[in-house]
């Protein structure tokens, strides 16, 4: 029996309506959907208080009891109904505000209920606000003991589809299905690993009989999630190493060992040497390069790329760079070129913008085998851009790309060519493994000698004109400054009338004292915005106002001040990468986050971390934990097929370290599962990993 299979609309007691409700509210379509909803906490309802007992200190409670003087006061707003619970220790008063009619006609004087709710105290009297009751001859043994709470919105409130009603539903699912539900790992498997029973896993989870039970169900569905995306993405990895051949790159030649030798401009990191080894010895290795390189903004990674790009040429492949747009690829191309003009390399780049003639001196290059390097935007994805032997692509942020556009890349040649994958986006090891499993990785993580660590200071919105005075100061240096307001959406929808009274309140300040400004936003053309940040790179404008689209990887080493106005509206990654466009040269530089005095809890959180420190990898650990994986940028570009259900990234490493493990040790043997015992793990596969993606392997 498929529970994927089984539609929801049809269970007793949901209906079209709740159904519909489910689906656009929480994609429920299905019983298995709807068991797979998880609570995301557990009330103790093993306790039956005496009323002599409460106190408003205590959580949730329950207890049994009698009502009477069952009464409505007040008018309109004012509305509300009373009641007084009492048994024979004691009374107190409960208190609803809604659903009157209801409770007149369910309420019976004379009855006796068990009684859930929070103690408060209003006017030094105990009380209940919007408590639930249950006939106590009727009440269901599910509400005894540890009760599952679910979350939910506001729409499932309106339509009747509380906490309390979800797990009716599950409750019903459980005493609908004829037979248990059907196991999703082989037998051996569960033995092995001391696993509960998938139907005792599930039932345990929304109705846990005890503490253990519930720690044991848990685990066993948190394993198991992680553990087939493990197995997936570790069966393409095994795949693509032994399916597909990769040049061969024998030599380490003049290219490579004369720009080392005598154009470094500075020494080379440890973390840099070690990077570099990692790369050349998989283009040697007669398989095809995969390879994500992690750095954390300013570590050195384009000049990684650089060497790896003679490797290309040493052994007479051409090598390609792509970038998300035109101001990075021009300016990746400018470094390129600077750094290889004088070892007789032909560099060229190709973006929307190139002209006619240009693009054909480039397409006959490419063809000839002349032109040796190519740097551009989406342009390098034309069918008409055809190289004549491609050994190496680079793709820098390529979590900009999608999956389907950096899979042209990989089809310009017979034998496909290695590819290497920056990002400045540091990523959580979790997120990694679950994300880019089939990647390897390689990390730089260390800074070239001589970067002075960015200072970050919090201040508040009312000093903002001692802000305004310590940019000046900081101007009067030579230096330039931007300043960010959040945006809004992701559709670029920001609020104008922050931007814009911030922009007239700078320009008040700054252009009587001689320093012009500039402004970018999403709503600008992509032509005005290039300008734009071609005047500030040149220091035509001094201060840049902008949204977060300000790009990422631009270099503007002058620049020495980030103030990012409402910092509290951004997240943790966000505001790291808005950092990273300032201390890129040798002067010291500063970002300052500015809020109002009233931020959440989770806000300061994110303000004290960025205080704390400069470091990528501690800041997306930190930003995992806070707001979990599906916010963390690039997540939904792939690896991830199947969102999580149960498990949680930032919570559940010690699991899915586990989990890869048994993986690995599954795919070392049969890495097709091809075996009768693995059976199991390929259909699940299948059913779970339904999207064929045969260019998934350049993630």
């Amino acid at each position: 029996m498929e529970l994927s299979g089984l539609n929801i609309k049809f269970l007793p007691g949901v209906g079209e309506k709740k159904a519909a409700v489910l689906l656009e509210e929480l994609g429920i379509e299905s019983y298995e959907d709807m068991l797979y909803h998880v609570p995301y906490k557990y009330i103790d309802r093993s306790k039956i208080y005496k009323i002599s007992e409460l106190n408003n200190q205590l959580p949730y409670i329950q207890i049994k009891a009698k009502i009477r003087n069952l009464q409505t006061t007040g008018t309109g707003n004012g509305q509300r109904m009373t009641a007084i619970a009492y048994d024979e220790s004691g009374s107190l008063k409960l208190v609803w505000f809604k659903g009157f009619k209801y409770l007149t006609h369910q309420l019976d004087i004379n009855q006796e209920y068990l009684i859930f709710g929070q103690p408060s105290l209003f006017n030094n009297q105990l009380n209940i606000v919007h408590p639930e009751i249950d006939n106590f001859e009727k009440v269901s043994p599910l509400l005894v003991g540890f009760q599952a709470i679910y979350p939910t919105s506001e729409k499932m409130k309106k339509a009747f589809l509380n906490s309390k009603t979800i797990s009716k539903i599950q409750a019903t699912i459980f005493k609908t299905l004829k037979i248990k539900i059907p196991e999703t790992l082989p037998f051996w498997f569960i033995q092995q690993h001391k696993l509960l029973y998938l139907h005792e896993a599930l039932y345990n989870i929304h109705f846990p009989k005890s503490p253990e039970i519930l720690r044991k169900a848990i685990y066993r569905l948190k394993f198991e999630e992680l553990f087939y995306i493990q197995l997936n993405i570790l069966k393409l990895k095994y795949k693509r190493k032994t399916a597909f051949k990769g040049h061969v790159f024998i030599t380490i030649g003049d290219y490579f060992n004369t720009f080392y030798k005598q154009y470094i401009p500075f020494d080379l990191t440890n973390a840099q040497k070690r990077v570099i080894k990692e790369i050349r010895q998989d283009c040697g290795s007669g398989k095809q390069m995969n390879r994500l390189l992690q750095g954390d903004v300013g570590s050195g990674k384009t000049l990684v790329a650089i060497m790896c790009m003679l490797m290309a040429l040493d052994n007479c492949y051409q090598t390609c760079l792509m970038a998300p747009t035109e101001i990075l690829a021009t300016q990746h191309y400018e470094t390129v070129n600077s750094m290889l003009h004088e070892l007789g390399i032909s560099v060229a780049l190709l973006t929307g913008s190139t002209r006619k003639k240009e693009r054909e001196a480039i397409h006959q290059g490419l063809q000839d085998g002349s032109l040796q390097i190519l740097i551009g935007t989406h342009a390098l994805l034309e069918d008409v851009v055809i190289f004549k032997n491609i050994g190496l692509v680079i793709i820098d942020e390529q979590h900009r790309f999608g999956v389907a556009q950096r899979a042209k890349l990989w089809q310009k040649n017979n034998i496909p060519p290695h590819i290497l994958v920056m990002t400045a986006t540091p990523i959580p090891r979790t997120l990694a493994m679950t994300l880019y499993g089939d990647l390897d990785v390689s990390v730089i993580d260390e800074l070239p000698p001589g970067r002075k660590p960015i200072t970050t200071l919090h201040t508040y919105d009312r000093k903002r004109q001692d802000i305004f005075r310590f940019i000046e100061k900081e101007l009067e240096k030579g230096r330039q400054a931007y300043i960010v307001y959040p945006l809004i959406s992701e559709s670029e929808k920001f609020d104008f009338r922050d931007l814009e009274a911030g922009f007239e309140q700078i320009n008040n300040y700054f252009l009587p004292k001689g320093y012009k400004t500039g402004i970018l936003h999403g709503k600008l053309k992509p032509a005005e915005k290039d300008a734009e940040m071609r005047r500030f790179v040149n220091a035509e404008t001094k201060i840049l106002v902008a949204t977060t689209v300000i790009e990422v990887g631009v270099n503007v080493p002058n620049a020495s001040i980030m103030v990012i106005e409402s910092a509290e509206r951004f997240g943790l990654s966000q505001l790291h990468q808005l950092r990273g466009r300032v201390g890129r040269g040798a002067d010291q530089s500063y970002c300052i986050l500015m809020t109002s005095y009233k931020i959440s809890n989770d806000s300061r959180k994110r303000i004290e971390t960025m205080t704390s420190t400069n470091d990528g990898f501690e800041i997306a650990e930190a930003d995992l934990k806070l707001r979990g994986p599906g916010d963390i940028e690039g997540t939904q570009q792939s690896g991830l097929t199947c969102s999580l259900k149960v498990a949680n990234l930032g919570k559940d490493a010690i699991i899915l370290n586990e989990a890869s493990l048994v993986a690995n040790r599954i795919l070392e043997k049969d890495p097709n599962l091809q075996n009768e015992e693995n059976q199991i793990f390929a259909s699940q596969i299948k059913r779970l990993f339904k999207t064929k993606i045969t260019w998934h392997y350049i993630s």
